[in-house]
């Protein structure tokens, strides 16, 4: 196992996170806590980069202001953004952090924006997802 890897689960059990799933091979871990949004939180050791990344919904049918309203949303986002996967099917949370430098406190952050950004935005995704 990577001294990354190590130093990134140490801080997630720190905080008081489970890991659902790892691969340490691929310097990868899941994480779940459903009462903040967080369902298969992907944190991957690229480095020189950590990279966080969550399935929020597939891409509507009806696209008419939903990019637009993206965008809006990244805007007011303390941390990461809402990207789309590269097959433009999906949307996704999606920060990155310097491995170099990580501490807690700026992964607790990564992950507390999303959370945050889940809980201000949800009811307006969910209508997006219904189209």
């Amino acid at each position: 196992m990577s001294e990354n890897l190590q130093k990134v689960k140490t801080y997630l059990h720190e905080l008081g996170f489970s890991i659902s799933s790892e691969n340490a091979e691929e310097e990868v871990v899941i994480i779940d806590d459903e009462e903040k949004g967080i369902k298969n939180l992907i944190i991957d050791c690229e480095d020189p980069i950590l990279v966080l990344e969550q399935v929020i919904m597939d891409v509507p049918q009806k696209t008419d202001g939903f990019f637009k309203r993206l965008l809006q949303m990244n805007r007011t986002l303390v941390h990461g953004a809402f990207v789309l996967d590269d097959e433009g099917k999906k949307v996704l949370f999606r920060d990155t952090l310097q491995l170099e430098n990580l501490d807690k406190n700026e992964l607790e952050g990564s992950i507390n924006a999303l959370s945050i950004a889940l809980s201000e935005y949800a009811s307006e995704l969910i209508e997006f997802s219904k189209s």
